[in-house]
């Protein structure tokens, strides 16, 4: 018998119903205050288990899927209640794991590898109820939605038509493709849990949350879903992607240059991190404020230039890339209804459109509430308000509302483990390292000035002698 035929390799992964029970089980073995059974950590844990019932429902063969969107903008309203009762919050109690820092560790490189295994497994073939989310549709990958959910839908098409035609002869196009989109998305994944784990050590000074908040996101089953063409994926790398970015402008907050540059290359790629540019620029008012914006706009700029040329090297920009600033899933308008591609709340349901232009309208008003609200801020009340600002997108956007909760997971995360942060504040100015390096090379450069200035040469002095 040979080796790729031996009864040790024959693993079949869970579908996903069977990974959402086990992976909460899970999560109540390693987090839940058996001790503190009141306690809010112990609601945290089992709330963010919350939206799965409602992927399970839009995965069902034949259900209408309000019930299933219906659910996810429920779980979405509770996640925004809570988001802004974390800014009530300010003594925190020390809550660690049931688990050590060791086993912790080990837990998280386990799944990893599981996510690596889940994204090398071929698509499959079989015939299987349609999800856009949870599996192929019936009959094969032909039943697939067209637009599929997401913002970047035309940078993805832009990449696959890219790699098909780069593509050898010999390699199959459609599997290259593939590898390249779920290689993305474990990328994004392993950047945002390194980033969970560097942001409990720097700024909750506590590696052990940092390393649970870590854990916690391998083992949730959103990591594992949202990709097309898998019974279980591994997410969607479009998803991924401005998480993973924002996060590290979390971890780097008290340096604003590099905050600013992260937060820009997310807003270059896609439209919603622009939403928290407000909250942060409250946040560093008065610390970093200038130089936060200014590095926003430069990486920002710098993104949409070089997606502009990779987009347009055939000498025009792709009409799906002109025809994106115009769809109404993001411009509320109440008198253009919802493309017929499109799915979710608003699309094809009892509840009419029209009723998302006042959504839109309180969900601004609440954006400039953030710039102003509360003041000062620290780094507890900008993620915080940061998550509340992604999750109120879910309500009015019209093309499935509700199933992007990549968007904000981490940072839901953030606000289970942390700790008091009324100390984590940007730093006074002229006091980070970008206004010492200046004084630095400043200083530097009035040395070299006298070094290099002419001495005068003085007249002789002369005495009268009586």
């Amino acid at each position: 018998m040979s080796a790729t035929r031996s009864i040790f390799f024959e693993i079949e992964l869970p579908n996903a119903t069977t990974w959402f029970y086990f992976s909460a089980l899970l999560a109540v073995a390693l987090f839940f205050k058996f001790n503190r059974l009141l306690s809010i950590r112990n609601g945290d844990v089992l709330s963010l288990f919350l939206p799965m019932p409602g992927f399970l429902l839009l995965s069902q063969y034949g259900l209408s899927p309000f019930w299933g969107y219906l659910w996810l903008l429920a779980a979405s309203g509770y996640f925004l209640l809570r988001c802004l009762f974390d800014l009530t919050l300010v003594r925190r109690p020390a809550l660690s794991p049931n688990l050590n820092f060791g086993g912790l560790a080990w837990l998280a490189g386990a799944l990893f590898v599981s996510l690596i295994a889940v994204a090398a497994r071929p698509p499959t073939t079989q015939a299987v109820p349609y999800s856009p989310y949870l599996g192929e549709g019936k009959g094969g990958p032909s039943k697939q939605r067209e637009t599929a959910p997401g913002t970047m839908e035309p940078m993805r098409k832009q990449v696959a038509r890219v790699l098909r035609e780069q593509a050898p002869a010999e390699v199959d196009e459609e599997l290259l493709e593939l590898g390249v989109e779920r290689g993305l998305t474990v990328l994004c994944h392993l950047v945002i849990a390194i980033g969970l784990v560097l942001i409990g050590w720097r700024h909750f000074e506590d590696l052990h949350a940092g390393m649970a908040a870590a854990t916690f996101y391998l083992l949730l089953p959103y990591t594992y879903l949202l990709l097309p063409r898998a019974p279980l994926g591994v997410g969607r790398w479009d998803h991924a992607w401005p998480m993973a970015l924002m996060i590290w402008m979390v971890l780097f907050f008290r340096w604003p240059t590099l905050a600013g540059a992260f937060l820009g290359l997310a807003a270059g790629t896609v439209f919603f991190p622009v939403l928290v540019l407000p909250l942060w620029l409250s946040f560093y008012r008065g610390r970093g404020a200038r130089r936060f914006s200014l590095s926003f706009v430069l990486s920002a700029g710098l993104c949409l230039v070089v997606l502009r040329l990779i987009l347009g090297s055939n000498g025009v920009l792709p009409p799906t890339v002109l025809a994106s600033w115009k769809l109404s899933a993001w411009l509320p308008m109440p008198w253009r209804p919802p493309e017929g591609a499109m799915e979710g709340i608003w699309q094809r349901t009892a509840l009419h459109w029209a009723y998302r232009l006042p959504i839109f309208l309180a969900y601004i008003a609440f954006v400039g509430a953030t710039a102003f609200w509360p003041a000062p801020k620290d780094l507890a009340h900008a993620i915080a308000l940061t998550a509340a600002v992604l999750i109120g997108i879910q309500f009015w956007y019209a093309d499935q509302g509700g199933v992007y909760i990549l968007w904000y997971l981490p940072l839901l995360l953030l606000l289970v483990f942390r700790p008091n942060l009324s100390a984590c504040q940007p730093q006074p100015p002229g006091q980070d390292w970008l206004a010492r390096l200046g004084r630095r090379l400043a200083l530097v450069g009035r040395r070299i000035l006298r070094l290099l200035r002419p001495t005068r040469s003085r007249p002789p002095v002369t005495r009268l002698v009586s």
